[in-house]
């Protein structure tokens, strides 16, 4: 039986006192807490998707102005196809279709080699044991956590000292172009696309994989009659959102491009350079929701991938 609250208190020789106020403040700061962690979330998202938000909505602005909203009207999406922006923009609808396909020639080739590599760097972290495996387990999260500007700016100081050297090789000189913008883009999308194809192999049970080297097949069957399917869905998420990283990105396009080499990103921050007229806001809506659905696809992809695992 539970000794009752009198006798504790008589055998620790003396009375609990209840600090009344202290307890009420507790509790209020208690509840201010739970309203704080509700709205946080809230101011979160709002800060984050504001700006945005009234990008799209000023989109659709019948004026010109950028300060007031008049109207909704779709003419700046339809002179991004057919005709030429205001006369203080030099701009024309040509060059915002090569800058398009340069993006997208960019995107698919960053895409292919980016989804292969990671593929393979994900397996071997996983599956493998080696010497400098957990330097290139630290390695791997470098183009995550370093700014990209930093990302940027190495780059062109290494293709610089690169192409440098080739010139005193061999007396030609080389140029920055698409096959830098590729090369820079692929430095870091290999390690989005590891990182998600790793997470899949670590969910995989591994006595899938055991079961067919015992039923006979070898490594090369084992990889393409089981490891393979499993990985897959990981894989196309892991694809497109190196797609989608590239086809966004501005400051490693910006250090990497040679003259003449415009992305997408970099031709709407040569307009900004200009004015701001809705024309951009129109490129740039078409650009998030793009990018929206390329990664709502890969997080679906992903969710579907862990719930069979």
């Amino acid at each position: 039986m539970a000794p009752s609250s009198q006798s504790l208190n008589q055998s620790a020789g003396r009375a609990i006192e209840i600090n009344t106020g202290r307890l009420q403040r507790d509790l209020l700061i208690r509840r201010i807490g739970k309203i704080g962690l509700y709205f946080n979330p809230v101011f979160s998202f709002f800060f984050l998707w504001a700006p945005i938000a009234v990008l799209v909505v000023f989109s659709f602005n019948e004026s010109r102005s950028v300060a007031t909203f008049t109207g909704i009207t779709l003419d700046w999406y339809v002179n991004i196809f057919t005709g030429v922006l205001g006369a203080e923009s030099a701009f024309s609808t040509e060059l915002l279709l090569d800058s398009l396909s340069n993006s997208l020639i960019i995107g698919f080739i960053t895409t292919l080699i980016s989804t292969v590599i990671g593929t393979m760097v994900a397996m071997s972290l996983v599956r493998s044991d080696y010497p400098g495996k957990r330097l290139l387990d630290g390695v791997l999260y470098l183009p995550v956590v370093i700014p990209e500007i930093t990302q940027g700016i190495s780059l062109a100081v290494f293709f610089n000292m690169l192409f440098d050297y080739w010139n005193m090789l061999t007396g030609q000189r080389l140029y920055p172009g698409l096959h830098t913008v590729v090369i820079g883009h692929v430095a870091f999308t290999i390690s989005f696309v590891a990182v998600v194809v790793r997470a899949r192999l670590a969910d995989m049970n591994p006595r899938l994989e055991e079961a067919a080297r015992d039923l006979g097949a070898n490594e090369w069957r084992t990889f393409r009659e089981v490891t393979f399917p499993l990985l897959l869905p990981a894989i196309i998420a892991g694809g497109l959102l190196a797609f989608t990283l590239s086809l966004d990105d501005f400051l490693v396009t910006f250090f990497t491009a040679g003259s003449g080499t415009n992305t997408l990103p970099v031709f709407v921050y040569g307009l900004l350079k200009l004015t701001v007229t809705p024309e951009i806001n129109a490129i740039s809506t078409i650009m998030v929701v793009a990018s929206t659905v390329l990664i709502g696809i890969s997080l679906s992809l992903q969710g579907r991938n862990a719930t069979r695992g």
